[in-house]
């Protein structure tokens, strides 16, 4: 439930030893919402530039062209997955700040904590086990070709096919708005984190199918969710701005 609204009170000393730009309003939550078009920067960066991860690559290729694909890209993959394990904790406080916004609904804490731990599980399968799978395989390409498949397999269906935890994620979410009675984000982010889930189901054939739309690099198991993803999360950024403007400075959440 939200808490009770109550002036804070700061002693004069604390305040004089207190830098400047810490005594601005919410400046903890400012703090945390430029994390995520940083790290949403930089996920880009490191996704789609450095390790080739977005778009996937073909499922359909030979054992010799998978093998040629980490021989071409060592270095890359290797870079670019270093930066994602440096980067990666920026994720949590994003996760964090919208469960925040989450506690500050008329709806129990418990959508908060689920949120944040459907996506402490999902990150495991849908970026970390992909990322040390692929640095595996770029690390010494002179391994064993099909040790290569292996790799390359398992981290394309382990990052695209990581399906449920981010399924409960927006469905938590969803939830919460639409039970929420303080009007903390409207009720059309809901319905989009809805088409989210549905996204999400849609990348269940990614384990049957090695071509067509279907497939990890499918228009529909892909780049439709893709697409989705991408917008949700523009939304969800210039929603979290508003929320965090229009919340009074004084309001303090209970746990």
């Amino acid at each position: 439930m939200t808490g009770a609204v109550s002036a804070p009170v700061e002693s004069p000393a604390l305040e004089r030893t207190t830098p400047g730009w810490a005594r601005r309003p919410k400046i903890d939550q400012w703090i945390a919402w430029w994390t995520i078009p940083i790290f949403y920067n930089l996920f880009g960066l490191i996704f789609v530039v450095l390790t080739r991860v977005m778009p996937p690559p073909r499922p359909d290729i030979t054992d010799a062209q998978i093998v040629e694909f980490f021989e071409v890209h060592s270095l890359a993959i290797r870079i670019g997955f270093a930066m994602l394990m440096f980067f990666i904790g920026f994720a949590s406080v994003a996760n964090g700040l919208i469960a925040l916004q989450i506690k500050r609904m008329s709806v129990s804490p418990v959508f908060a904590y689920a949120y944040i731990a459907s996506l402490v599980v999902g990150g495991i399968p849908g970026c970390l086990l992909p990322a040390f799978a692929f640095v595996a395989g770029a690390l010494r390409p002179d391994r064993d070709p099909q040790i290569m498949v292996m790799l390359y397999d398992w981290c394309l269906l382990s990052y695209v096919g990581s399906l449920g935890c981010f399924c409960t994620q927006n469905m938590v979410l969803a939830l919460a708005i639409f039970l929420d009675k303080n009007d903390i984000l409207p009720k059309w982010l809901a319905y989009m984190s809805i088409w989210m889930i549905v996204t999400e189901l849609l990348a269940g054939p990614v384990f049957v199918f090695h071509s067509g739309p279907l497939a990890w690099n499918g228009s529909i198991s892909f780049w439709m969710g893709t697409a989705v993803f991408v917008l949700w999360e523009l939304c969800i950024i210039r929603l979290l701005y508003s929320a965090i403007k229009k919340q009074p400075n004084d309001e303090q959440i209970q746990d």
